[in-house]
């Protein structure tokens, strides 16, 4: 992965595309006005993360750009915020306060209303295996910006790490979290789904183990929650009892776990 900024880029987010390759080890190359398609033919590398002022944009060759943006996290955000119930919160049984590792975060929309829902006293850990994805959720946690400061708070506290979900469980403590969470691209995909689309490109889209879940089982206290779609063979499979609404194509397998 290159990492660059825009055409016209302020000190800033120069400083922070630099950042972002002494922590990612990914290579910083300064744009100079320079086309993308020409630095990826030059460096040899079909991903290129954008840095801009306020975000960021993920460019591959032949793909769609993806830039970071809550999508319909935002509008379920808003509804936490006015107390209504949100069904992924009801459905993991989170608390203020918990603890919540998102184990395949993507662009961190469901970290984000774990976030509100485990409030300033809670953690999420929000883990991603794609490097590129990583990168682009990190900045856009940390420097998004949506117009609601509680929102906005709830991203900055998500933590970021870029791992395989199956190796970090190994490492954690047994029942060193309150949930563990789980939304893996779907085997048979929903087509109309216009924000999961380009995302899968860069995702890593294997199916979960049964050691995963076993793992996660381990590690978490009170429930592994699996969002899938409605009748998902992946429920059986692995261990999970189907909750949710009836008129929804996704739902939520849970694992209710003693404390």
């Amino acid at each position: 992965m290159i990492i660059t900024t825009g055409d016209h880029s302020a000190a800033e987010p120069v400083q922070r595309a630099m950042a972002l390759s002494s922590k990612s080890g990914a290579r910083f190359v300064p744009r100079n006005r320079t086309s993308l398609s020409k630095l990826s033919q030059r460096y040899g590398d079909d991903d290129i993360l954008v840095i801009l002022e306020g975000g960021a944009r993920l460019h591959r060759t032949g793909a769609e750009p993806l830039t970071f943006h809550p999508s319909m996290a935002f509008v379920r955000a808003k509804r936490v915020l006015r107390g209504e119930p949100d069904t992924m919160l009801e459905a993991a049984g989170v608390r203020p306060g918990d603890t919540i590792i998102d184990c395949t975060a993507g662009l961190g929309s469901d970290s984000s209303v774990f976030s509100l829902g485990a409030g300033p006293t809670g953690r999420v850990i929000a883990l991603e295996d794609s490097l590129s994805l990583w990168a682009l959720l990190t900045e856009g946690l940390a420097y998004y910006e949506s117009g609601v400061a509680l929102y906005d708070a709830a991203l900055r506290r998500i933590e970021t790490r870029h791992v395989h979900h199956l190796e970090a469980l190994r490492e954690m403590p047994a029942k060193s979290a309150d949930v563990v969470y789980f939304d893996p691209m779907f085997r048979d995909p929903i087509m109309e789904s216009s924000a999961i689309s380009p995302l899968r490109t860069f995702a890593n889209n294997e199916g979960l183990s049964e050691e995963t879940i076993e793992e996660a089982c381990r590690v978490a206290r009170r429930s592994v929650v699996l969002k899938e779609k409605k009748g998902s063979s992946e429920f059986a499979r692995l261990g999970f009892q189907e909750v949710g609404r009836s008129h929804t194509k996704i739902v939520y397998g849970v694992i209710s776990l003693d404390e």
